[in-house]
C-alpha cells in the first residue's frame, strides 16, 4: 500500500474508453471472469482474492487478480474511486512494466493510459503485417521521410497528443501506421493526429480540435492530488460502471453499445453546445451523426424541466428508420427519456397534423411511385403525348406543390430555378390543365399523395405559427398575456407543439416537410438540430434551407472519421462518387474532404459474369465461402425487386436460408438480408455483396434519355443512381463484394472494373 491510503469495502469501478475493445478481443472464458471479478470488485475490493497492489514503480497504477492467469489493471483515482484501464495477462504486466504509461493530460485535463510496448509492436514493428496490403510505390518511396516532420514535440503536445506517444509519433512513416497508432492511441491524439495528416493548417486544429476540449488556462493540474484524478475522470471518456448490464451493453451490442457511452470528444461537443438557432451536422457514413443526434436528444431532455409533455420531436423520412431511433433511444436513455420525446417520420406526422384539422378525411395516401403511375394513366387515359409523366410529377410535387401554387395565374408566376426545362407561358397552360386533372382524378379515386400531405400539413402550422407570433405581439403591446386556451384553427391549443427538433436523415426531406417543421418550433435557441450526408440523398428532395427559414449559416459541423467500415471499402464507395458535385442543403457545395477510416481490411472484390444466371451461381458461391460468420450479418443488394426475388430463389436452391427486406423490414429474423438499394438505409453489415451492377441497370439505360431535352434531370438522376450506390457500399463493415454481367456500370470504372 501506498501513502493513498488503504481501499474499505465498497468501490466505484469506471471503464477507460478502448479497454472495452481489448477486453472483447479475449477468449470468452476470459470475458466471462472479467464480468465477474467487476461485479465482486464493486462490492468489496479488499476480497483476498483479488490480490489487489499497486505495480512496482507505480503510485496509482494497480494491479488486481481476474483470474489465475489475467489482471485487470486500474488508476487508483482516490479512496475507493477505481479506474479500468486494461485486462492483460499476468506474464505481459510483469515483463513490461516500465512501458505502461498513464498521466493526467496537460492540455485536455484527461486521464490518458498506453501501453508503450503493444503500440510498437503493432504500429511499427511486424505484429499483424502479413494481413496488411502491400504499399504502393509512392508509399514505398516516401518510408524515409516521418509523416509529421513539420513539427516540433513541444506543437504535438500544445495540440494535445498524449507525451508518452509523441516519440511514436515522430517516426511514423506512413499512413497504415498513422491508422494503427489511431486505434491505439487516446481518442482526441488520433483526431489532431489525422487531420494533421490531412493538411489540416496546424492553427485550425487547434481552433477546430484542441480549444473546444482543452481546460481553461487558469485550471493547474497537479497529478499528485487526488481530487485532480477524480476531476480528471469526469473530463475523461469514462464511463461508471453501475451493475453488470451496463458493462454487458458495451462489450455485447457493438458500436452503439461504445456509443452510448464513449462519445469521441468532437462528437460531445457537438451534442453539448448551445446553439443560437437551427444547426447541422454533416459527414460520411459511419461517421456517427445519428449517434450525435441521439445524444443531442438525450441532452435537450435532461435540460428541460419536470413535466408530462413531449416537448421534443425527433423524425426522419421513413418508418423503418424511426422505429429504429426509437430502439435506439430507449436503450440509451430507458422509457423515463423515451416519454418526453415525440418520435415520428415526417409523413407520420404530417398526417397528424392534417387528421387533426381534418378528422373525417378517409382517403388513402399514396407514395410518388404510386402517383407516376397515376400520372402515366392520365396520360393514355387523355391521348396526351407531348410531355412524359416524369416530367409532370416533378413539376407537380417541385413547383405547384413546392411553393404552394394555389391557381393557374400563380402558377404563371411560380419560379421553375434548377428544373432545366424551359417551359413558355402557352406550355404553362397545358401543364396546369393536366394537373388540375391529375387532382381530380385522385380526389374521385379517394387518393392523395404523401407531398400533398405534407404540404397542407406545412400551410397548416405556418397558420398556426403566425397566429402565435399575433397573439404575442398583442400581449407585448397590452404588457401581459392573452386568453392562452384560445384554439387555433388545428383544434390544439394555442402555442408550438415542441420547443426542439432533431432531424436525423436530413438529405431526404422535401420543401414542404421542412417548412411544416421550421412551424413547429419557436425561433429561439436550440430550437432545430439536424444531421445528415447529401452524398447518400436517395430522393429526389434537393432543398435550400436558408430560403425556408432555416439558417444554418455559421452553425454547421462535419464528422470526419467513419467507424463503421474499412478504410479499402471507403476508398472504393468514394470513387464511385467521382466526377460529381453535391450540395451541402443550403446553396453551397458539400465534400468528403478528410473523410477516412481508423479500420483496416481486405480491398473489395470485383467480378465479372457473361450472364445474370451465371452471376447468380457467383452470389450464392461468394454466400457459402463467408460461412464463418452469421447468415444474419451478411447481406446482398441488388437493383429491382425482381432481382430480389430471384437472388433469394437462388440461394434457397443452394440451401441458404434467406429473407428479403421490404418496407417493413427484413421478413423473418434468420437468413441473409436481400434487398433493393433503396431498403439499405440506415442498415449495416459485416458482408456485403452488391450484386447486378451492370451498365442499363445502374444507372437505369431510360436515365440518359433526359441528356438532350433536360440535361439538369439528366445530372440529377445520375447522381441519385450514384448516391444509391455509394449508400449500398458503404453499408459493409470487413467486405465487399461488387459484381455485374455484360458491361459493368459506368460507375465502376474508377474502381477499375472493365479495364484490361
Amino acid at each position: 500500500m501506498t501513502s493513498t491510503g488503504a481501499p474499505t469495502a465498497g468501490a466505484t469501478l469506471r471503464l477507460l474508453d478502448k479497454a472495452d475493445k481489448e477486453i472483447v478481443k479475449l477468449d470468452r472464458a476470459i470475458v466471462g471472469a472479467v464480468y465477474k471479478f467487476q461485479h465482486e470488485f464493486r462490492r468489496n475490493p479488499e476480497a483476498p482474492g483479488f490480490d489487489l497492489k499497486p505495480l512496482k514503480g507505480h503510485e496509482r497504477l494497480w494491479s488486481a487478480r481476474v483470474n489465475r492467469e489475467y489482471r485487470a489493471l486500474l488508476v487508483r483515482l482516490s479512496g475507493n474511486d477505481w479506474l479500468l484501464v486494461s485486462v492483460k495477462h499476468r506474464g505481459h504486466v510483469h515483463r513490461n512494466l516500465d512501458r505502461l504509461a498513464y498521466g493526467i493530460n496537460q492540455i485536455t485535463g484527461a486521464i490518458e493510459y498506453v501501453d508503450l510496448q503493444v503500440v510498437e509492436d503493432g504500429v511499427l514493428g511486424t505484429e499483424g503485417a502479413e494481413a496488411r496490403p502491400e504499399p504502393s510505390a509512392a508509399e514505398s518511396a516516401a518510408t524515409d521521410t516521418p509523416l509529421f516532420a513539420a513539427y516540433t514535440a513541444r506543437q504535438l503536445a500544445d495540440l494535445g497528443v498524449a507525451e508518452p506517444l509523441i516519440p511514436i509519433v515522430l517516426k511514423l512513416t506512413t499512413d497504415d501506421e498513422l491508422l494503427g497508432l489511431a486505434e491505439y492511441a487516446p481518442r482526441h491524439t488520433g483526431e489532431v493526429l489525422l487531420r494533421l495528416r490531412d493538411e489540416v493548417p496546424y492553427e485550425q486544429v487547434m481552433e477546430e480540435v484542441t480549444a473546444p476540449v482543452a481546460v481553461a488556462s487558469e485550471e493547474s493540474i497537479d497529478s499528485t492530488r487526488g481530487d485532480d484524478w477524480r476531476a480528471a475522470a469526469d473530463r475523461s471518456q469514462a464511463v461508471v460502471i453501475t451493475d453488470d448490464e451496463s458493462l454487458r451493453s458495451i462489450l455485447e451490442e457493438g458500436d452503439f453499445g461504445r456509443w452510448k457511452v464513449f462519445l469521441h470528444p468532437t462528437q460531445e461537443k457537438l451534442v453539448g453546445r448551445r446553439y443560437s438557432g437551427p444547426a447541422r451536422v454533416g459527414g460520411g457514413p459511419g461517421t456517427g451523426k445519428t449517434i450525435v443526434a441521439l445524444h443531442r436528444v438525450k441532452h435537450l431532455v435532461d435540460h428541460l424541466a419536470p413535466g408530462h409533455n413531449k416537448p421534443v420531436l425527433l423524425t426522419t423520412f421513413n418508418k423503418n428508420l424511426a422505429a429504429d431511433l426509437r430502439s435506439r433511444l430507449l436503450s440509451l436513455g430507458g422509457p423515463q427519456m423515451l416519454a418526453r420525446v415525440d418520435i415520428l417520420h415526417v409523413d407520420q406526422l404530417a398526417t397528424r397534423v392534417v387528421s387533426e384539422a381534418d378528422p373525417g378525411n378517409t382517403k388513402r395516401r399514396i407514395d410518388d411511385t404510386q402517383a407516376l403511375r397515376e400520372w402515366r394513366q392520365l396520360l393514355v387515359e387523355t391521348g396526351e403525348n407531348r410531355w412524359d409523366a416524369e416530367f409532370l410529377s416533378d413539376e407537380w410535387n417541385q413547383v405547384i406543390l413546392g411553393q404552394a401554387v394555389a391557381s393557374r395565374s400563380d402558377y404563371f408566376k411560380a419560379r421553375r430555378a434548377g428544373r432545366g426545362r424551359s417551359v413558355s407561358r402557352p406550355d404553362r397552360a397545358e401543364i396546369w390543365q393536366l394537373a388540375e386533372r391529375f387532382t381530380q382524378r385522385l380526389d374521385v379515386r379517394g387518393l392523395e399523395t404523401h407531398r400533398q400531405v405534407a404540404e397542407r400539413a406545412a400551410q397548416l402550422e405556418m397558420a398556426r405559427s403566425h397566429k402565435i407570433e399575433e397573439r404575442r405581439r398583442q400581449e407585448e403591446e397590452r404588457g401581459g398575456p392573452g386568453n392562452v386556451h384560445v384554439e387555433s384553427g388545428t383544434g390544439a391549443w394555442l402555442r408550438y407543439r415542441y420547443r426542439h427538433v432533431v432531424v436525423d436523415e436530413a438529405q431526404d426531406l422535401g420543401a414542404a416537410h421542412w417548412k411544416m417543421l421550421r412551424a413547429m418550433v419557436p425561433r429561439e435557441d436550440d430550437d432545430m438540430f439536424l444531421v445528415g450526408d447529401t452524398h447518400q440523398r436517395i430522393y429526389d428532395n434537393q432543398v435550400t434551407l436558408g430560403s425556408l427559414g432555416i439558417n444554418i449559416r455559421g452553425r454547421s459541423a462535419k464528422l470526419t472519421l467513419s467507424y463503421r467500415t474499412t478504410r479499402e471499402i471507403l476508398g472504393a464507395a468514394i470513387g464511385i462518387l467521382e466526377g460529381t458535385d453535391y450540395d451541402d442543403l443550403d446553396g453551397s457545395t458539400d465534400d468528403l474532404a478528410g473523410y477516412r477510416s481508423v479500420l483496416h481490411g481486405g480491398r473489395p472484390c470485383l467480378r465479372s459474369a457473361d450472364s445474370w444466371d451465371e452471376e447468380l451461381d457467383l452470389v450464392a458461391e461468394q454466400v457459402q465461402a463467408w460461412h464463418d460468420v452469421p447468415r444474419e450479418s451478411v447481406a446482398v443488394c441488388v437493383p429491382t425487386n425482381e432481382k430480389v426475388d430471384e437472388v433469394v430463389a437462388r440461394l434457397g436452391r443452394r440451401g441458404i436460408v434467406a429473407t428479403k427486406i421490404t418496407g417493413d423490414g427484413a421478413r423473418g429474423a434468420e437468413g441473409v438480408h436481400v434487398g433493393t438499394m433503396y431498403r439499405f438505409k440506415g442498415l449495416e453489415y459485416r458482408r456485403m455483396i452488391i450484386a447486378g451492377v451492370s451498365e442499363g441497370l445502374v444507372p437505369r439505360s431510360t436515365v440518359d434519355t433526359w441528356e438532350r431535352t433536360d440535361r439538369l434531370r439528366h445530372r440529377r438522376e445520375l447522381q441519385r443512381a450514384r448516391s444509391l450506390l455509394f449508400v449500398a457500399a458503404t453499408r459493409a463493415r470487413d467486405a465487399l463484394t461488387i459484381s455485374w454481367n455484360g458491361e459493368p456500370s459506368r460507375f465502376l470504372r474508377p474502381l477499375g472494373a472493365g479495364v484490361h
